[in-house]
């Protein structure tokens, strides 16, 4: 079973240049772990500041699950 990987921890992303696939692999993986944990918190007031906040984490991370999809993608 992989570690989880808790990207708050980070001020900035990892260095996913510097990582292996498997690294890679288990880094999606806790992004993914981490976005569906968020989903689960998600606001109900959709108008308020907790709700732009959340949005912005879970765009965050869907961001760097795309990016460490593209660095896949350029390992093949």
């Amino acid at each position: 079973m992989a570690d989880i990987i808790d990207f708050d921890r980070f001020a900035q992303p990892p260095d996913l240049d510097a990582m292996t696939r498997d690294e890679l692999l288990d880094a999606l993986e806790a992004v993914r772990a981490q976005i569906a944990r968020l989903d689960e918190e998600e606001p109900e007031n959709m108008a308020g500041e907790a709700y732009e906040a959340w949005g912005d984490r879970h765009e965050a991370l869907e961001d760097l699950a795309d990016e460490i999809h593209d660095r896949l993608d350029g390992l093949d």
